[in-house]
């Protein structure tokens, strides 16, 4: 075995150890719990000015329905963890080392397929999405007219200030949809809602620790599924700044994850 293959299977093992530590604290911190058919996930970095807001912002239900407040805190050395155990009903899914949104995500995505929920819907803990739009991501899902719903900013307002962001939603977009043969106009945003039956044929093909985002998209529209997208307003961070590093940085960080992804699931045998 190569020195290449033993750290990478050193790290999956360091990571899968990681992971187990957090579910041992999750059921020991919420013994017998069951989530609701609709779970709300926040998968969280450092985010200790902003999350206390993002949860104080959500409604007591979402369109009449009871659901579950999932955050994944992903390591860090703040005090989000404390903070999101403050709020009543709040479960939290802490990681003792950061592992990575994407992985956070995959984790959120594995729960919701093992414990019977039927929709998942993702946003920021950094104040950018507005909970009060949650009912308008879970409507096509209900309705049976979409499996994948993404918030756009290109339909809604984008409230950011960074001009070449926008222009990278709109290309990236552009990308996407020739790839997929699909018209979304907003390939990128965190914000979106999940049917959990889809999520399940397709978590384990997903390899991203970050940029998770395009991945599970192209995975999900060459598998057959249907996507859907509905306005959003995007508003600037609450406080600090983005952890996606300077934009030249992220751009082709994400666009290798596109790339990458679209020629990987042309090999693999995905269907509804």
């Amino acid at each position: 075995m190569s020195h290449v293959d033993l750290e990478k299977r050193r790290n999956t093992r360091l990571r899968q150890f990681a992971i187990e530590q957090a579910q041992a604290r999750f059921d020991a911190d919420y013994p017998g719990f069951v989530p609701e058919e609709i779970l709300v996930s926040l998968c969280a970095y450092e985010e200790e000015l902003n999350i206390g807001g993002v949860l104080e912002k959500m409604p007591a239900t979402i369109d009449g329905k009871p659901y579950t407040v999932f955050v994944v805190v992903d390591g860090g050395d703040d005090k989000t963890a404390e903070v999101a155990r403050r709020y009543p009903g709040v479960k939290v899914f802490e990681f003792p080392v950061n592992l990575g949104h994407g992985v956070a995500l995959q984790v959120t995505y594995r729960y919701c397929a093992a414990n019977g929920v039927k929709y998942c819907l993702t946003l920021d803990a950094d104040g950018q999405n507005d909970p009060a739009e949650l009912p308008n991501i879970l409507a096509p899902l209900e309705q049976d007219v979409a499996d994948f719903v993404l918030t756009s900013r290109v339909l809604g307002e984008d409230k950011t200030s960074d001009a070449t962001r926008k222009l990278g939603v709109r290309a990236f977009s552009f990308i996407v949809n020739r790839m997929c043969g699909t018209k979304i106009t907003d390939t990128s945003t965190g914000y979106r809602g999940l049917r959990v039956s889809m999520l399940a044929k397709v978590v384990d093909h997903m390899v991203q620790d970050q940029y998770q985002t395009a991945e599970l998209l192209i995975l999900c529209m060459k598998a057959g599924y249907r996507a859907a997208d509905v306005p959003t307003v995007w508003h600037p961070r609450a406080s600090g700044t983005t952890k996606k590093g300077k934009n030249w940085l992220f751009g082709f960080r994400y666009a290798r994850v596109v790339f990458g992804t679209w020629l990987r699931a042309r090999s693999l045998h995905l269907s509804r």
